[in-house]
């Protein structure tokens, strides 16, 4: 589905506006609630996924709140609010109470790449919240359909340029991470592969599958199962170091394109003003999750790996990997219309 930047406002605007706790904070002159004396967290703990259960950082979050809700003492929730490319999760967080209680799973395809894309999204990725931290990462892997008859990526550039504007790829709309995988990947190698858009990534899994598109990158765990059933053609994964659940597949980056780096990459974010000793005692509770064995093999099992970082990390990092994909959707004319 396409989306204009009226669309977008609207959707956003919407989602915040539908509950009554929101309306009642957004409406002017309403007291805030007396503030409790009682240590952080007393009552339970929401964290919002901006996408639909099922995906990757739908299972990050719960896997993540599983844990936190042990070293907290409190239970942490999760609630999925789906739509707009993660923006309107994101959102709701950004105008909730900065108090600790809301919190948000952020993915890098919202936090990094969407920015460029809904300039009017009704929030500011680097102003809007306080970092927690990083938590974790997956690659996505390069994948041919059988019949291309490719079987690295020297081969499927070697095609793309007998042949330019002649093979496509599939994408599940503009701004997700496969799409600008591909679109880095293009650029990089220099060759020029149609997209073609799918409404969603079951569906443009589907058109690799049966050869309608030629190629796609495809998250780890969509990957993974078809790789092992010989469905498809793994190239390359899109990770600096090679997957240590299928290190025989070789990196982009060592297959000829140095440097070429893409992962969905999760962080834990809360409103920003939240104060300092609440996001210190967040972390904590974040970082024992991240160094329990149970969780790590879990993660790992789902091809998820942790990337555990502190609150003062997180501006530098996201100032980089903004940077990095706003170049990106420019060069390339990438737009959300």
């Amino acid at each position: 589905m396409s989306l204009n930047r009226r669309d977008l406002g609207r959707a956003a605007l919407g989602a915040v506006l539908a509950t009554p706790l929101a309306r009642a904070a957004l409406a002017q002159g309403t007291p805030a609630p007396a503030a409790s004396n009682a240590p952080f967290p007393n009552r339970p703990v929401t964290l919002v996924v901006g996408w639909a259960p099922g995906g990757s950082t739908d299972f990050v979050a719960r896997l993540l709140a599983q844990g936190m809700s042990k070293e907290l003492g409190q239970q942490v929730v999760v609630e999925n609010r789906a739509g707009a490319s993660g923006t309107i999760g994101h959102v709701f967080v950004a105008r909730a109470r900065p108090d600790g209680y809301t919190l948000l799973m952020g993915v890098n395809s919202t936090y990094a790449m969407a920015t460029h894309l809904f300039p009017q999204k009704g929030y500011d990725d680097a102003r809007s919240f306080a970092p927690v931290g990083r938590v974790a990462e997956t690659p996505i892997f390069l994948c041919a359909s059988n019949q291309l008859g490719v079987r690295d990526v020297q081969g499927l550039i070697a095609a793309a340029k007998r042949q330019p504007g002649k093979l496509s790829y599939a994408s599940s709309g503009a701004g997700s991470s496969a799409h600008l995988a591909t679109e880095l990947f293009l650029k990089m190698a220099e060759i020029d592969v149609l997209n073609v858009t799918y409404r969603g990534g079951a569906p443009a899994v589907q058109a690799l599958l049966t050869g309608e598109v030629q190629m796609a990158f495809v998250d780890a765990v969509t990957a993974l199962p078809l790789i092992a059933a010989k469905s498809v053609v793994p190239l390359g994964v899109s990770s600096l170091q090679r997957n240590p659940l299928v290190p025989e597949i070789p990196t982009v980056a060592e297959s000829g394109l140095p440097g070429f780096e893409c992962s969905s990459q999760f962080a834990l974010l809360a409103p920003a003003g939240t104060p300092e000793p609440i996001i210190g005692r967040l972390s904590t509770a974040m970082l024992a999750t991240l160094r329990d064995p149970d969780t790590l093999e879990r993660l790992r099992q789902a091809s998820n790996f942790p990337t555990p970082g502190s609150p003062a990390e997180f501006p530098a990092y996201l100032a980089t990997e903004s940077s990095k994909w706003g170049e990106v959707i420019r060069t390339r004319g990438i737009t959300a219309e």
